[in-house]
C-alpha cells in the first residue's frame, strides 16, 4: 500500500512516518520538502497526489495558530477547510481513502461531561470553525475516511505547551498558568500509534476500506486536567528525572480572565473515547502516564 503523509516534520506527521512504515511504502511531504506539498497551494497538492498515486492519504498538516486565525480566518479556512475539498476530488480520482485530524476546539465548552461525537458543535473562534469546515467537507464526500478529533497535542518537536513550559520554567521566577480550562493533553506518538492500529483494521492488501467503521472518532488521552495541572505535572516529573534543575519558576494558577487572548478557548473540551474503544478495541492511556513516557525520551537521548 502506498501512503502519503501530508505534514512531514509536524508533531503528528513525524511520528506517523515510524508507525505507518510497516504498512507499505510511505512518503511524507510538506512545505519544506522536495517535492513541495503546501495545503495553501492547490497545484502542489494535486501534483504530489498525481505523481505518487497513494492508496491512502493521511493529512496531518493544518493551520494551528489559534490566536492569529482571528485575523487570518481566510487563510485558516483555505488550509484547514477548502484544501480538504481538493484532497477529496483527487482521492476520488485515485480511489484512495483519507485519514484526517481535527480538534476539540469545534466545541464551545459549555458541557459538564466529556464530549461525544454526537454532541452539537459550536466553535468559539476562527480556528475551530476552519477545522469544522474540513470535517464537514470530508464527511459529505462519501469517500472511505477516518476523522480523528484530538486535543492539547504535545511532543518533543515543534512548538507546543510542553516544550514552552520546559523552557520558561528555567527562565522565569514565576509563571501564571490558566487553571479554569479543562482538557486532555495528548502525546503525538499516541495519536500516531492509534492511527496505525486503526488503519490496519480497515485495510486489505492495498485497499483502504473501513466500510461501517468509516467516520468520525475522538482520539485523545484519558482523564482530564487544566493547563495549570498539566504544567505542575511537567515540572514534577522533570524534577524527579533530573531533566530540570532548581531553582524553577513558581507556578501560580490564574483564571482565563488574567490571560486574555485574541481567540476564546472552550472552558471544557474533554473528549470521550468510548466510540473508538468500542469500534476498534483501542483504549487510550491516561494523560499523565503518556506524559511521563514522553519526558523519559529526553533522558534516553542524552
Amino acid at each position: 500500500m502506498r501512503i502519503l503523509i501530508i505534514g512531514d516534520q509536524g508533531q503528528v506527521a513525524f511520528e506517523l512516518q515510524r508507525t505507518l512504515a510497516p504498512l507499505g511504502t510511505v512518503l511524507s511531504l510538506g512545505r519544506n520538502t522536495a517535492p513541495k506539498l503546501d495545503l495553501e497551494d492547490n497545484d502542489s497538492l494535486v501534483e504530489a497526489l498525481r505523481t505518487f498515486e497513494p492508496h491512502l492519504i493521511v493529512n496531518a498538516a493544518a493551520y494551528t495558530a489559534v490566536d492569529r486565525a482571528e485575523t487570518e480566518s481566510d487563510k485558516a479556512n483555505r488550509i484547514n477547510g477548502e484544501s480538504i475539498g481538493v484532497l477529496v476530488e483527487e482521492a476520488r480520482r485515485l480511489s484512495a481513502g483519507i485519514v484526517h485530524y481535527s480538534t476539540d476546539y469545534v466545541f464551545c465548552g459549555d458541557k459538564a461531561a466529556p464530549y461525544t461525537e454526537e454532541d452539537p458543535v459550536s466553535p468559539l473562534g476562527a480556528y475551530g470553525s476552519s477545522k469544522l469546515l474540513g470535517e464537514q467537507i470530508l464527511q459529505e464526500s462519501g469517500l472511505p475516511h477516518l476523522i480523528f478529533r484530538t486535543s492539547w497535542v504535545y511532543g518533543l518537536r515543534g512548538q507546543n505547551f510542553l516544550l514552552t513550559m520546559l523552557r520558561l520554567m528555567q527562565e522565569r521566577e514565576t509563571l501564571g498558568i490558566v487553571d479554569d480550562q479543562m482538557g486532555a493533553p495528548t502525546w503525538s506518538r499516541i495519536i500516531a500509534e492509534v492511527t496505525a492500529l486503526s488503519i490496519i483494521q480497515c485495510t486489505q492488501g492495498t485497499v483502504f476500506d473501513p466500510q461501517e467503521k468509516s467516520g468520525l472518532y475522538h482520539l485523545s488521552a484519558g482523564g482530564e486536567t487544566s493547563w495549570f495541572g498539566f504544567a505542575k505535572h511537567i515540572q514534577s516529573i522533570a524534577l524527579e528525572d533530573a531533566q530540570l534543575k532548581a531553582p524553577l519558576a513558581s507556578l501560580r494558577p490564574i483564571p482565563t480572565s488574567e490571560y486574555p487572548t485574541p481567540a476564546r478557548r472552550p472552558a471544557y473540551s474533554v473528549l470521550s473515547n468510548r466510540k473508538i474503544e468500542q469500534t476498534f478495541g483501542l483504549r487510550l492511556p491516561e494523560w499523565s502516564i503518556s506524559l511521563k513516557q514522553c519526558l523519559s525520551e529526553i533522558e534516553s537521548k542524552r
